[in-house]
Parts: structure tokens; sequence; C-alpha cells
């Protein structure tokens, strides 16, 4: 493994005025394990970025620092300018996994307005969060859904409605924690596109394991294995994914791309 560096914000492009999220020289460990070690960089309005590597490499975590979730035992976090926790409330989060009772009699509509929970009064929807959350669906492509029960809609449409969800609170930056993770590759397509078409002052951070969905998705990536470093995606270079994972990887683009222990490919 590598030794960590200073500052990794990578320069992809020049930025003026704060960054939206600022790691400063940041450590966690759990117990005695060190999981992020000095990590370093600048994430600002609009980007939209990619977290990868290994797993149990720190991906997580570092969304869990984010988020606030989780205190730094060394350095600062700032999110929107201030703390996370005062600013959690402008984070969209979607989890990879949600506990769901598909008996549970709920439309796709009821699942978008609970992103309005606290901005309705008193827990009851109003014409403005009925808008917003149509306007949520619409831009993940499901306005026609809306009256569907949830319970019947395939993986990927889920995943949809979760990031609508998040959208309809009207949040500043989008977290997402392995999104194409349960989805075939024509949803992940029409999840890539969605993404893509979110207003510009929406801020992005995805974590995934997909590396043909990050090479496809986003311009910048962060990656963790303990050390933290930033790069453009162009020079995520075969030489830095095996410094990154430890073993043979290779940036390319099949569908349904896993990576084994060894460093091969499987393809289904």
């Amino acid at each position: 493994m590598s030794d960590c560096g200073a500052h990794t914000n990578c320069g992809c492009e020049s930025h003026s005025g704060e960054p939206v999220i600022c790691f400063e020289g940041v450590s966690f460990s759990y117990g005695r394990s060190l999981v992020v070690e000095d990590a370093d960089f600048d994430i600002y309005k609009g980007e939209s970025v990619c977290v990868v590597g290994p797993n149990g490499g720190g991906k997580s975590t570092l969304l869990k620092l984010m988020l606030g979730l989780l205190q730094p035992d060394k350095g600062r976090v700032h999110l929107l300018g201030d703390t996370p926790k005062r600013s959690r409330s402008r984070v969209g989060y979607v989890p990879q996994h949600i506990d769901f009772d598909p008996l549970f009699p709920v439309t796709v509509l009821d699942v978008v307005l609970m992103g309005r929970l606290e901005r309705s009064t008193f827990g009851f929807a109003n014409r403005r969060d009925t808008s917003r959350a149509l306007e949520a669906l619409e831009q993940m492509g499901l306005a026609d859904r809306a009256q569907d029960s949830f319970a019947v809609l395939s993986g990927g449409q889920r995943q949809a409605v979760l990031i609508a969800r998040a959208l309809a609170a009207e949040v500043d930056v989008l977290l997402l924690d392995e999104p194409t993770a349960h989805v075939d590759v024509a949803a992940e397509e029409r999840l890539l596109n969605s993404l893509k078409a979110l207003k510009e002052d929406l801020t992005l951070v995805t974590v995934s394991h997909d590396l043909a969905f990050v090479s496809r998705s986003v311009p910048k990536v962060v990656c963790v294995n303990r050390c933290v470093h930033v790069h453009p995606t162009t020079e995520l270079t075969d030489d830095r994914l095996r410094q990154l994972y430890g073993f043979e990887v290779r940036m390319v683009q099949h569908d349904h791309e896993h990576l084994d222990s060894h460093g091969g490919h499987h393809h289904g």
C-alpha cells in the first residue's frame, strides 16, 4: 500500500468559492483498525464524483463522515460551509439496501413524499409537497408510475424511486451508496442517464464498485484504501488501479462486469 500523500484535490477543473465538501487531514479508526488516514480533498458545487476502492477500504466510512454519522479521530469535515450535523438536512442519502415489507400498501408517490416530511405541516403533504414529489419522479423517468404499488417495481425502478425521494427534499448534495449493485444493465443505463440529467448545481457523490459504470458516469474519482487520492477519471490507469486494489484490474466496459480476487473478470 502506498503512503498517504498530502493534499489530494486533483485539480480537474478550476473552482472559485468554498467547496461543498471539504476533508482536512481526516483520520478515522474503528477501535485499533485505521480505516481512513489523513484524507485531504475538496468536492465543489455541481461536481459528480465517484468513490472507488476495495471492500473494507473505507468507502462507506467516507460517506458516514460526510453525513456526520461518524466523527473524525483527527482533522475536520466541512459540509456546505458548516459541520455535517448542521448541514445534514440539505443532503439526500440513498442507501444500498432498504428494509421493505412487500405486503405494506404504499404507492410510489407515497415513498417519494417521505422525502418531504421535514418540510410538511404536521406530517401531512400539501399541494407543494405533492408537486415537488411528482417533479422528482419526472426527473427519474417514473412520473407515470406514481400511483403504482412500490412493491411491484423492479430493483432498478425502486432505486430510482429512492433517488426521487431524496430529490423531493430539495437537497444540495446527493450521496448514493452502490446505486447499481442490484440492477440489470438496461436499468443501470436508465439510471445513469437520469443522474446525468439532474440540475448542474446539485453535487453528486456516488460509491460504486462497478468500474465500467464509473468510467461512463463521472469525470472525477476519489480512490480510497485507507489512504485517499483524487484523480480525473481519465487518469485512473491500470497501474493506479493495481495499487488501489492490490491485484490486476482493468478499466474496461462490459455488461455485468465483476472483479474476482485474482483480478479476473466474469461476464454474465
